[in-house]
């Protein structure tokens, strides 16, 4: 059967993350329903590239379908036609043919997430970045990014109740970065997978360490442990994104 991948964009504020529930609005629940409608195929699933937790946004969330062959006439209007059918706060950026044993989440080489914070109040983008008032050491928090490096356990930095037995990750890259405005910097970080609140919950030890209230060697620590009760708090959804997800052969030119 055909496939086809979609290129989202989304503000997870008023959802309870990505995967479909039974009584809770959500990300994939809603893109379904949009497809459904307009290809009058009934049912559709989509498999998205992760799983955003409840709050987190999206840049470039990638997703495939299945279905039958799409007439040329109603391709065309595919992603005019969903975007017409779904919410404001969800997107369609791009809709390719996939190859037919293309899948969005087992292909997916690396996933890129940015955590953004801002270091004087907020109005216009308080629902965007976490506002922290406390004095941060980012060149400290930097080096003990240094520690996120590489392929390692990290249950420590996973919710207790996941049920995911693999909590191996390799992270690739992790850094604090200074934005273009006064103030506002930006965690970025990329891994071949990420495990449930693992982001949030580096980025809430990251800030304790930046505070002077962890070593900067404490990572180490943490991750040896494998005991989410030895990480920091968990950060807040809002400031999440998920930026990008790579695959092998690039799939999306916008």
């Amino acid at each position: 059967m055909p496939v086809y991948a979609l290129l989202l964009e989304y503000d997870g504020s008023e959802y309870s993350g990505w995967q479909r529930q039974d009584t809770q609005p959500t990300i994939q629940a809603a893109v379904e329903e949009a497809l459904q409608t307009f290809l009058r195929c009934d049912p559709i699933r989509i498999t998205g590239s992760g799983r955003t937790d409840a709050g987190v946004h999206a840049r470039g969330q990638v997703a495939h379908f299945e279905c039958g062959p799409i007439a040329e006439g109603l391709w065309r209007r595919l992603v005019h036609g969903l975007n017409g059918l779904l919410p404001p706060s969800i997107a369609v950026l791009a809709a390719i043919n996939a190859p037919e044993d293309f899948h969005a989440r087992y292909d997916a080489k690396r996933r890129t997430y940015h955590y953004y914070i801002s270091r004087k109040p907020l109005s216009i983008e308080r629902n965007r970045r976490l506002v922290v008032s406390h004095r941060l050491d980012f060149e400290r928090m930097n080096h003990a990014c240094h520690q996120l490096i590489g392929t390692q356990h990290f249950g420590a930095f996973c919710r207790t109740s996941s049920a995911t037995i693999n909590r191996v990750c390799t992270v690739y890259y992790a850094q604090w970065q200074p934005e273009t405005s006064d103030g506002y910097w930006r965690f970025v970080i990329e891994a071949d997978r990420f495990l449930h609140g693992m982001v949030r919950s580096l980025v809430g030890t990251l800030l304790e360490i930046g505070r002077g209230q962890r070593s900067s060697r404490d990572l180490e620590r943490i991750l040896a442990t494998k005991d989410r009760r030895e990480a920091g708090p968990s950060a807040a959804a809002f400031a999440l994104l998920l930026d990008h997800v790579t695959y092998a052969t690039p799939l999306f030119e916008i």
